[in-house]
């Protein structure tokens, strides 16, 4: 199973806060089946330890290691917001949420964090016209 998915992606997310945008991304992963509705709570948690800003626009909430039981398969889901969201004083655009089945998050966030230090790769991210675009400016995540 592909970790990113077209429907895992979303160009017209409705979130305006931190913690909506969380729980956007954690019911995305719930529609794909990747975790159990708990792993929103357990997002939540994360973000309270430690920020999940990455800069460059960019925010990768995820669960804690005491969350696995809530992850059922690896996946991301994807929230491309037009009005960036505050995430702790920074302005982020992209919200990655991210599951990770027995330790595989850690390859997935290699390779997303790749394209995200890329301003260039950043900035057509940001002017991509819909979600297939996006799954394809992302598509290594799948390989």
């Amino acid at each position: 199973m592909p970790v990113l998915t077209i429907d895992q992606i979303t160009t017209a997310p409705s979130a305006s806060t931190k913690d909506e945008a969380i729980q956007e991304a954690a019911d995305m992963l719930v529609a794909a089946g990747a975790v159990t509705p708990a792993y929103a709570d357990a997002m939540r948690e994360r973000e309270q330890s430690v920020s999940t800003y990455m800069g460059n626009l960019l925010a990768i909430p995820h669960g804690t290691n005491e969350s696995k039981d809530a992850i059922l398969d690896s996946a991301l889901s994807v929230a491309r917001y037009e009005t960036p969201i505050d995430w702790d004083g920074n302005p982020v655009k992209f919200v990655v949420g991210i599951a990770g089945k027995d330790g595989g998050h850690l390859e997935i966030l290699s390779k997303i964090a790749i394209v995200f230090a890329d301003e260039d790769e950043v900035a057509k991210l940001e002017a991509a016209p819909d979600a297939a675009a996006i799954l394809e400016l992302l598509g290594d995540v799948n390989d």
